[in-house]
């Protein structure tokens, strides 16, 4: 998380390529804490709760680099994100 305040928080997500191949296309399945949703989103698409996919321009992530996209999430309680999971099509 890079900041939070009464009502909501920012966060930003590294989306890792570990492997000797470059990768196209990704896609991270999170679940925001009870009562949050996601209001804004850079360098990807949000839907659902919440799953995010890239954007055409960091559809291809390289071997050994990385994307990055970054979102605001609105609502009350606790400002915690749990653990995400990745996958290329």
């Amino acid at each position: 998380m890079t900041g939070t305040w009464n009502g909501g928080f920012q966060a930003e997500v590294t989306v890792a390529n570990p492997t000797a191949s470059a990768i196209t296309g990704w896609t991270v399945r999170f679940t925001l804490p009870g009562g949050h949703t996601v209001s804004q989103i850079w360098g990807g698409t949000a839907s659902g709760s919440v799953t995010v996919t890239n954007v055409a321009y960091n559809s291809t992530i390289g071997a050994g680099a990385s994307a990055t996209f970054g979102f605001i999430a609105s609502g009350s309680g606790a400002a915690a994100v749990g653990t995400a999971t990745c996958a290329s099509p």
